[in-house]
């Protein structure tokens, strides 16, 4: 097999990666951070072990993507589409810890309003290859556990992101671009908006005091539209039509996930509390709650009650509450998993939105279940003047206008570095791969 100047560059770039983090010598010091710090003493140990157990939840998410994915689609494509999720493990960890922590919390560089400064980026200086991450807990961020366990319980969310846009351009993509893509991604959307949304200085967190406890905007708004600015790019496949290669994956996935989000929601309250605990609850709830009106509804519009349609909307239910997780109660959860999965199943049926190829219709599901979680916190969120429900009209319509910020950031800018990876290396695999399908002309692989 021919080795494409491509790979020899990728090999070279992992190399550098591996051995310049040795010889790393950055203008601060770890004792420059002393201020930023709070002393061992301050660790509570129920914490850490949470936030661990946590992080290994939201890691699992990521394998559990890869079989939702997988079962979904055509049978030659199987280990390619798992492959795809799979990989963000490698990537976006490496470039997690050289530049994206730094890129998401680091040291705010934004704009002044008013003669306060509002955070827009990290800058990437202040944590590079995990200079100053330690085990000491951070004074603003992550005041009872180790800095350290809060950056690699983030890391897990920048993981899976850029895994969920895969669905939308599955069975036709070039694997060398994917990876390229991911990386722009991870660097320009994904880290802005996550210390925008995240960080006590953030734009979205300040200024507009969006409230995104888990991740529905971070996460799913920008992976949802990233899908869809891809599947535009991409175009639709020569054969879109095709029957799901494996259902039983699709139930192991959605387990996984079901399973991992507990992680993914509980432990963005970044203690083990009252909080955790209550975001446990509504994580489950609403999760049910969509899943069973998911297959009510494909029935009385005359579908099947389905192993696939009750999957799909179990992950809506869970998407649609991250936001809200932590700020809503069991009994609003039940709602918001009931009328997100109504909108969402209206959408996936939408005859306008089905002319876009989005193979495994990851913005109706990821998109608009952010969007609806989003919108649905700014309504119920508990606090004097947290909602609409509760007094709270400025913080409602300061939730729409960032969520039409986000919305063209997220959608324009991944349409930006989707042009960008084709002009480097072409973004779709020629006709012939194609019909042959990804894993035996991208990975040489045969699903048996």
């Amino acid at each position: 097999m021919k080795t494409g100047l491509k790979w020899i560059v990728s090999f070279c770039i992992i190399s550098l990666v591996a051995v310049g983090g040795l010889f790393w010598n950055p203008s601060v010091t770890e004792d420059s951070f002393t201020g930023d710090f709070l002393g061992e003493d301050r660790i509570v140990g129920a914490d850490v072990a949470w936030i661990l157990a946590a992080a290994g939840l939201v890691l699992l998410m990521t394998p559990g993507l890869s079989f939702f994915y997988g079962g979904m689609v055509g049978r030659k494509n199987i280990i390619s589409t798992m492959l795809q999720s799979f990989i963000a493990l490698g990537v976006i960890s490496i470039l997690w810890v050289v530049v994206g922590f730094s890129l998401s919390f680091g040291e705010s560089l934004g704009i002044t309003i008013s003669g306060k400064h509002y955070g827009i980026i990290g800058n990437p200086l202040t944590y590079p290859f995990f200079k100053g991450v330690g085990g000491l807990p951070h004074r603003m961020m992550a005041s009872t556990i180790p800095f350290i366990l809060f950056a690699l319980f983030q890391m897990k969310f920048a993981v899976i992101t850029p895994a969920i846009i895969t669905g939308s351009f599955a069975e036709r993509v070039r694997f060398i671009s994917y990876l390229l893509f991911i990386i722009l991604f991870c660097i320009f959307i994904y880290t802005p908006l996550c210390h925008m949304v995240w960080h006590p200085d953030g734009l979205l967190n300040t200024y507009f005091g969006v409230k995104d406890f888990a991740g529905g905007t971070v996460v799913h708004m920008s992976a949802g539209f990233a899908a869809l600015a891809g599947a535009l790019v991409l175009g639709n496949r020569k054969n879109p039509h095709h029957e799901p290669s494996n259902i039983p994956y699709v139930l192991l996935g959605t387990g996984m996930l079901w399973f991992g989000w507990f992680g993914f929601n509980a432990g963005s309250a970044l203690s083990a509390s009252a909080s955790a605990a209550s975001a446990f609850g509504t994580t489950t709830i609403a999760s049910a709650s969509a899943m069973m009106t998911w297959i009510f509804f494909d029935r009385i519009n005359g579908r099947s009650i389905s192993a696939l349609g009750a999957c799909i909307g179990a992950v809506v239910g869970l998407v649609a509450i991250t936001p809200g997780c932590g700020f809503v109660s069991i009994q609003e959860s039940l709602f918001i998993g009931f009328i997100s999965a109504i909108v969402s199943n209206m959408m996936v049926n939408w005859k306008a939105l089905k002319k876009i190829d989005d193979t495994l219709d990851v913005f109706a599901c990821h998109g608009v279940g952010g969007i609806m979680g989003m919108i649905l916190t700014a309504v119920f969120a508990h606090g004097e003047k947290a909602s609409l429900l509760h007094g709270g009209i400025e913080v409602f319509l300061h939730h729409m206008i960032a969520l039409a910020l986000v919305s063209v950031f997220t959608f324009s800018g991944s349409l930006l570095l989707y042009k960008i990876t084709d002009s480097i290396i072409p973004l779709r695999v020629s006709e012939e791969s194609e019909n042959k399908g990804l894993d035996l002309s991208q990975h040489g692989e045969r699903f048996n």
